[in-house]
């Protein structure tokens, strides 16, 4: 697998844990809900970073 499909890889699966968080809300303990919505936005700040990385490598 090259590089551009493991950041795509990376970006899907960090957006994907972000909608099952929003979408599971609800159902979560109380104790997980801080750390993975913690996790989920470092993950997704980093995805935007790669997404901007990659838009400046193409050149």
């Amino acid at each position: 697998m090259n590089n551009g499909a493991s950041i795509l890889t990376f970006i899907i699966v960090s957006f994907a844990l972000a909608l099952i968080l929003i979408m599971k809300k609800d159902s979560l303990p109380s104790s997980m809900k801080r750390p993975l919505a913690l996790l989920a936005l470092v993950m997704i700040s980093f995805s935007f970073g790669l997404i901007i990385y990659s838009f400046f490598g193409l050149s």
